[in-house]
């Protein structure tokens, strides 16, 4: 097929611009906004309550695949939400991501195992990931690129919100009830803001029928997309997209800082619990200075964008300033003072606060605006992708560094790679052993954010005015 032709079948999809009048666009983006905060809220709450949890299912050695599974889900469906919504509306496609994360939810509180658990996960992160790749598409139907950065801004506020409150919440529910608590309390939240989606979010009717509009997804193509996630966290999709030397470059950087991303979220509260003995409420005071950065960051950076139509000089100081705090993490040990820990925690978050909107904003304005809701998908299909990879390798870095350093006496709870059994937390040797492990992930992320850093020469900053016609 000629680039013409793919131009030409882009167009003839459902076209779902819809730019608001200011007070219906305020109840469309605070609908938005809620959703987002509670996809943050589950994905980031559970990485507190890891330790609870593995020890309640017997699965200390395997709970890393609770963040695995779901966001492995969340990849498989990334560029079929995409192209859903642009036949059948997004709508309508958005409220069934919303659905599969209740219904996900409230099975993940009903588990009795750990295989079950992790079922549930993926089914809350197909509805998770789907909740997240709409909502920054339906911004780019309502929103001017102009204000993008602004709108998407708040959005990343609410992003960090939700990843204050949800290691709150799940702690205090840990203390209070149960883990299960957590997933239960989700799951009506999940049902109530189904509602206010169907009432508050504009939706333009497709222009075909439904027969026609399933005629028009390539199903097969769809299938292979998926299976070959799966099996190799590699995507099968058009090369159209992929002319665009700086596009690449933003995707390789989606996926390089969504690995260090999930596994900072995974592994800070880890090393906090585990290495140095905090309580599940107290790791959760300790994270919070990220997300609290990352969210007002996130404003500034979105109003800097919007104010001066510029995202260059915001990216560049992004990825330096996290490269900054990857490497000064290096230095943690299971003495260092809390304080420290936080200034360094704060350097991340800012880094991410300045990166993870604003790399999108930058995506957009170097993509015609018929391929929108591709490349967005695509964007967090590899930015989903590097965060199941960075879990995984993680995983096993963590593990094997457990495994070397135990004393010889205690090789035994090796398999307890995620809750320190209760008769060896005060045994210092096993404490260091864990600290090693902690160690040996935050080693991984220094390079991985480097080169993200070290990208950035490629990109310039062309301004916020979007190629219609053309390829860059």
């Amino acid at each position: 097929m000629t680039r013409q032709e793919v131009v030409r079948a882009e167009n003839a999809l459902h076209d779902q611009a819809n730019l608001l009048p200011r007070r219906q666009l305020i109840l469309a983006f605070a609908t938005l906004s809620i959703n987002m905060l509670i996809v943050s809220i589950d994905q980031n709450g559970i990485s507190v309550a890891l330790p609870t949890i593995a020890a309640d299912l017997n699965a200390e050695a395997t709970i890393s695949w609770a963040g695995t599974a779901s966001l492995l889900a969340n990849t498989t469906f990334q560029m079929l939400y995409g192209r859903l919504s642009d036949i059948f509306g997004r709508k309508t496609i958005f409220l069934a991501a919303i659905a599969m994360l209740s219904i996900g939810d409230l099975l993940c509180g009903l588990s009795r195992n750990a295989v079950m658990f992790y079922i549930c996960r993926a089914i809350a992160g197909i509805g998770g990931g789907g909740i997240v790749n709409l909502t920054l598409i339906i911004v780019s139907d309502i929103v001017t690129l102009e204000q993008r950065g602004k709108y998407q801004g708040i959005n990343g506020a609410m992003v960090g919100l939700g990843n204050a409150v949800g290691p709150f919440l799940a702690a205090a529910l840990i203390q209070k009830t149960s883990w299960r608590a957590f997933f239960w309390l989700l799951s009506p939240l999940g049902a109530l803001t189904a509602c206010l989606t169907y009432f508050y979010l504009p939706s333009k009717p497709p222009t075909a029928g439904f027969k026609e509009s399933v005629m028009r997804v390539d199903w097969m193509g769809s299938l292979a997309s998926s299976a070959g996630v799966i099996l190799l966290l590699i995507p099968i999709t058009g090369v159209e997209i992929f002319s665009n030397s700086v596009v690449v470059v933003m995707f390789l950087q989606s996926f390089l800082f969504g690995s260090v991303y999930q596994a900072c979220l995974y592994y800070v509260p880890l090393y906090l619990q585990n290495a140095h003995q905090f309580s599940v409420m107290t790791s959760a005071i300790v994270y919070i200075p990220l997300v609290i950065a990352q969210s007002l960051i996130s404003i500034l950076s979105g109003q800097y964008i919007s104010r001066r139509k510029r995202y260059g000089e915001v990216i560049v100081f992004g990825f330096g300033i996290w490269t900054l705090g990857a490497g000064l993490a290096l230095v943690f040990s299971r003495t260092t003072n809390p304080g420290a820990i936080v200034i360094v925690l704060i350097l991340i978050g800012t880094g991410v606060g300045c990166v993870m909107q604003p790399t999108l904003v930058a995506l957009q304005a170097h993509s015609p605006k018929y391929r929108r809701a591709v490349i967005i998908s695509n964007r967090n299909f590899f930015r989903s992708a590097g965060g199941a990879c960075g879990l995984a390798v993680s995983a096993a870095v963590l593990q094997a560094r457990l495994r070397a350093t135990l004393p010889q006496e205690y090789k035994y709870i090796s398999d307890s790679t995620y809750a320190l059994p209760e008769s060896v937390k005060h045994v210092p040797a096993v404490l260091d052993a864990y600290m090693a492990a902690s160690h040996g992930v935050f080693i991984l992320q220094v390079p991985l954010i480097a080169i993200c850093f070290l990208c950035t020469g490629f990109i310039r900053d062309q301004g916020l005015e979007s190629p219609e016609d053309h390829d860059n």
